[in-house]
């Protein structure tokens, strides 16, 4: 392992690092990450500077408030029809004489604002459709904050071919805790990593108990407040998965070390052991405040960034091994990720139709891991190396996305039948 590449998340190794305040373009800025991240940054303006922000285009009323508030120079939306709307939040926000950010507006416009001047880019886009900004942060040679682990996931060859050592800083809770941990030995001393997993609302129930499970109860997580397709991946532990093939692309860990083990109090958000036999935990109170400060700011820490453990009370932390049997979708994953290519991008876009037709009560729970399991067969072995492009990517995911369709339409025609 020694004598291997050094990884893409490296916290020995920070890429372009720099002191005083960083310039930050900030994609998915309307969402729970980018939301978040500005509230970290208007509590820290001595240590960044947003200088663009993008969104999807729903919440232009929010995006323009953000807008003012930050006196950024740009404001980008994926959705051209929403920029007349865009234009008016914008007048509202800005008094007479002021001078109102450039608007960028297309499918396009986020991966122009990723290649943009500044430090750090942070990814917050939720889908495989932060693919693109991905790759234009790292060609432009930007530091990446990425919360889009499904441009890791789906373009993982490609992300590699892109990213120097150290230029990814992860901020999902588990990848954060990770990099963390990982600060406390070298690289040749790490015997595993351990992702934690809460187990989600149907810990502890068998395969056959999830059978009729309703779309509020999959929704109903017992310690975090996510949108609705996270929250069910966490339901189905789909997530777990997916953060499995990240930790073995991040850092260059073999799948056969990297174990998922359930902790429903969300305290422990992941280890590293050791060979020596330690484990070392990165812990705090459910709160993304943290891994979205280690993303902005790492190697420097930020003040206050989350909440603090009071010591002073007693509390119980518990851990217990996988049911891969109620759960197969961390094996499946482990399969899709060894495989490699085009067969991780399958696994996810298959997912995430499945994960609409359950929302939309047109398939049951149990049917959203067996469709995606028919799903990643069919696919088979896909091409893998470095002839990997987006075009395959896009065409692999198309492929997948219909075909989960058409399967899940049978699946329930034939359970009404």
């Amino acid at each position: 392992m020694s004598d291997s590449p050094a990884p893409l998340a490296d916290p020995h190794l920070v890429f372009d690092a720099v002191e005083g305040r960083r310039d930050l373009v900030i994609l998915g800025s309307t969402g729970s990450i980018g939301t978040q991240a500005i509230d970290l940054v208007l509590r820290n303006p001595d240590r960044f500077r947003v200088t663009a922000l993008s969104a999807a285009g729903g919440r232009v009323a929010l995006l323009a408030e953000q807008a003012r508030r930050l006196r950024v120079r740009t404001v980008a939306v994926a959705s051209p029809d929403a920029v007349p709307a865009l234009r008016e939040a914008l007048r509202k926000e800005y008094g007479a004489g002021e001078q109102p950010p450039e608007i960028l507006a297309g499918p396009d416009a986020a991966t122009q604002l990723a290649g943009s001047d500044c430090h750090t880019v942070l990814n917050g886009i939720t889908g495989s459709i932060g693919l693109a900004p991905t790759l234009a942060a790292l060609k432009a040679g930007r530091t990446l904050a990425l919360a889009n682990k499904e441009s890791l996931i789906v373009g993982g060859p490609l992300v590699k071919a892109l990213a120097a050592p150290g230029q990814i800083i992860p901020v999902d809770s588990e990848h954060a805790a990770l990099f963390q941990a990982l600060a406390a030995g070298k690289r040749a001393d790490v015997r595993k990593l351990v992702v934690t997993a809460s187990g989600g609302p149907f810990r502890g129930r068998t395969r056959s108990e999830l059978a009729d499970v309703t779309r509020e109860q999959a929704l109903n997580h017992p310690t975090w407040a996510m949108g609705p397709v996270i929250t069910v991946n966490s339901a189905t532990l789909v997530n777990k998965g997916l953060e499995v093939i990240e930790a073995h692309l991040l850092y260059d860990i073999p799948f056969d070390r990297i174990e998922v083990v359930v902790h429903p109090q969300s305290y422990v958000h992941s280890m590293v052991e050791f060979t020596d036999g330690s484990t070392l935990a990165q812990a705090t109170p459910p709160d993304m405040g943290g891994p979205i400060a280690i993303g902005l700011g790492w190697p420097q820490r930020v003040p206050d960034a989350a909440p603090a453990f009071d010591w002073t009370k007693a509390s119980t932390w518990e851990f217990f091994p996988l049911d891969t049997e109620a759960f197969p979708s961390v094996g499946l994953a482990r399969h899709v990720g060894t495989l490699g290519g085009t067969a991780p991008a399958v696994f996810n876009a298959a997912n995430e139709e499945c994960v609409d037709a359950f929302l939309d009560g047109r398939l049951a729970f149990n049917g959203i891991m067996d469709t995606v399991t028919a799903v990643v067969e069919e696919h088979g072995t896909p091409a893998t190396g470095t002839s990997l492009t987006v075009a395959d990517v896009l065409e692999a995911e198309a492929w997948a996305r219909t075909r989960a369709q058409e399967l899940s339409a049978k699946a329930t025609a034939e359970a009404r039948a």
